[in-house]
C-alpha cells in the first residue's frame, strides 16, 4: 500500500494531466485538420490516400480527451493513464525504430517521441505512486 504521503498530489497531476490532454488534442486536431501545409512545412509527401493520416490523428486527439477525463478525476482514472503508457510506449518505440533504421520521415516525430517520453516517465510514476485501492480494484 502506498503511504498517504507517497500519494500522487493533485496539485501537480491535475495541471500535468490538463498539459498532457492539451499536448494530443491540440497535436491531433493539428495534424488532422491541417495535414497538408503541416507535411508541406515538414518536406514529407503526402500519401496517395490521406485516410492513413486522418485514423492516425483522429486516435491522438481522442488520447488527448481520455487524458482530459484524468485531468478532472487523476485517481478515478488510473486505468485511463495505464492506457496512455502502452500508447507512448508503442510511439515512442516505433519512433526510435524507424530512426534507427533511417525512415523516419521528420526530426519532428524524433522530438515528439521525446515529449511522449517525458509524458510516459511521468504515467509510470503517477501510476506507481497511486493508492493501491485506485490501481486495483
Amino acid at each position: 500500500m502506498v503511504s498517504q504521503a507517497a500519494a500522487p498530489r493533485a496539485g501537480f497531476w491535475k495541471p500535468f494531466f490538463l498539459v498532457a490532454a492539451l499536448y494530443d488534442g491540440i497535436l491531433g486536431a493539428a495534424f488532422f485538420l491541417f495535414y497538408n501545409p503541416l507535411f508541406h512545412a515538414l518536406g514529407i509527401a503526402l500519401p496517395n490516400n490521406t485516410s492513413y493520416i486522418h485514423i492516425t490523428t483522429a486516435y491522438i486527439f481522442v488520447q488527448g480527451l481520455s487524458y482530459w477525463f484524468v485531468y478532472r478525476d487523476p485517481l478515478k482514472n488510473v486505468d485511463i493513464v495505464k492506457v496512455g503508457i502502452v500508447y507512448k510506449v508503442i510511439y515512442v518505440g516505433l519512433a526510435a525504430y524507424y530512426l534507427a533504421i533511417g525512415q523516419l520521415l521528420s526530426s519532428v516525430f524524433a522530438w515528439l517521441a521525446v515529449t511522449d517520453l517525458i509524458f510516459l516517465v511521468l504515467f509510470v510514476r503517477f501510476v506507481m505512486q497511486a493508492p493501491r485501492s485506485a490501481v486495483v480494484r
